[in-house]
């Protein structure tokens, strides 16, 4: 990487005096029946998808590894070496402990949200990961259990035209009667040729009546053959998303996602409860303080984490343990590869409020080439019982798709 972010010099954290290292909470006991297990070392490498996927593995003393994924997006790899001093020597069945130890650790550095909550994301899939393969139990048995053997997947949909509601909708029948998807969702920020002016997020007559064409060109295609949800991105003024969300009331519309930025919860609030159009929101709020807020305040009607950028596993389980307090689903958001897929299809397993889980990669050939096993098949995932996630990274995959420059992983 250049220079060695292990090392970097932070008072914060050799100070701090929430220190949950297993040194200064005396997790020193013998645990027996081969459960006395240190991490030794923590890689990461980058795979050159249709988003930059940070992979990330955890090694053992006792030869076994886990494989985990943070969300995408620069600075993730430098965060992970930043934090490997922190779990090396520990043992990776205390999932919680670490993942609360990084967070303080990692306080001066921004760990309440955002890109270091990301990071060690990816470091508490991976143990979750290991978690199951120590123990020889899948994933969803450290959270509790099954609901169901299968969980439902959403396919993000693109055109060559996107802008066009019958291009949109041809896709749509395509992606139903061909791939057997019965959950889609379309992008509905897209160029209607009305606009005026892109910073100011209001959306003109026209703009609103050819977005109002797309969802009902698409839905009316389709029918009851699939449930189709579409996206906004956080572009719309809370007016502009208001009348959108009006205008599309008597189309059968699955969701309308992020139709206003994420910052002003009580604008999102507004949105929300002005219309019956079903409003998703939750990407871009990290752990589970910032997600209850959209939950507690009635601001959501689906909630949509993104599992390695949130927190991980247990940290969606978390939020959707508070959202089926108010009876919310979760359709958790996913652009990930086959890895953190499977982890939130695991999550998916295990609460009883799940709805979908989005795959953003169906036009990319290789993606489920990165395993050894297959994840989708007709529009759902069928979670492994195999330990741990349940899935065999193919290495030789890895290496022909990593971002140019990284380096391979170590042997297993």
């Amino acid at each position: 990487m250049g220079r060695d972010y292990a090392t970097l010099h932070d008072p914060n954290a050799e100070y701090t005096m929430r220190n949950l290292s297993s040194e200064t909470m005396g997790t020193k006991a013998s645990r027996g029946d081969k459960r006395d297990i240190e991490i030794t070392d923590v890689q990461t490498t980058m795979i050159d998808g249709n988003f930059p996927w940070t992979l990330v593995r955890l090694y053992t003393d006792a030869g076994i590894v886990g494989t985990g994924e943070a969300y995408w997006g620069a600075g993730v790899p430098e965060l992970i070496e930043r934090m490997k001093p922190f779990v090396i020597g520990e043992n990776p069945l205390d999932i919680d402990r670490l993942f609360e130890h990084l967070v303080q650790k990692m306080s001066g550095e921004g760990s309440i949200e955002g890109v270091t909550i990301t990071a060690i994301s990816g470091i508490e899939i991976a143990l979750h990961d290991l978690a199951g393969k120590i123990l020889d139990v899948p994933a969803y048995q450290l959270l509790g259990g099954k609901y169901r053997d299968k969980v439902r997947v959403y396919c993000d949909c693109h055109t060559a035209d996107e802008a066009d509601p019958e291009a949109c909708a041809d896709e749509a029948e395509r992606v139903v009667e061909e791939l057997g998807y019965d959950a889609l969702k379309f992008d509905l920020d897209v160029p209607s040729g009305f606009e005026k002016d892109r910073a100011n997020r209001h959306l003109r007559p026209g703009e609103i009546r050819h977005k109002a064409e797309i969802v009902e060109t698409v839905t009316e295609r389709v029918k009851d053959r699939a449930d189709v949800a579409f996206d906004c991105h956080w572009t719309f003024s809370a007016g502009s998303a208001k009348r959108l969300a009006k205008a599309i009331e008597d189309y059968d519309v699955w969701w309308l996602e992020d139709p206003v930025p994420p910052e002003n919860l009580k604008v999102q609030e507004e949105v929300t409860k002005s219309t019956s159009t079903p409003i998703t929101v939750g990407e871009n709020r990290y752990r589970v303080t910032e997600e209850r807020r959209l939950i507690e305040n009635l601001a959501v009607d689906i909630i949509a984490p993104d599992l390695p950028k949130v927190g991980g596993m247990r940290e969606t389980r978390k939020i959707a343990d508070v959202a089926n307090q108010y009876y919310v689903p979760v359709a958790m958001h996913n652009v990930s590869s086959p890895i953190a897929t499977m982890a939130s299809a695991h999550v998916g397993t295990a609460i009883p409020n799940s709805l979908a889980v989005e795959y953003h990669s169906y036009q990319l050939g290789w993606w489920e080439d990165l395993v050894e096993e297959d994840v989708i098949e007709d529009g759902y995932i069928t979670i492994p019982e195999k330990p741990g996630l349940g899935l065999t990274l193919d290495i030789d995959a890895v290496e022909e798709h990593m971002v140019e420059g990284e380096e391979l992983f170590d042997e297993a």
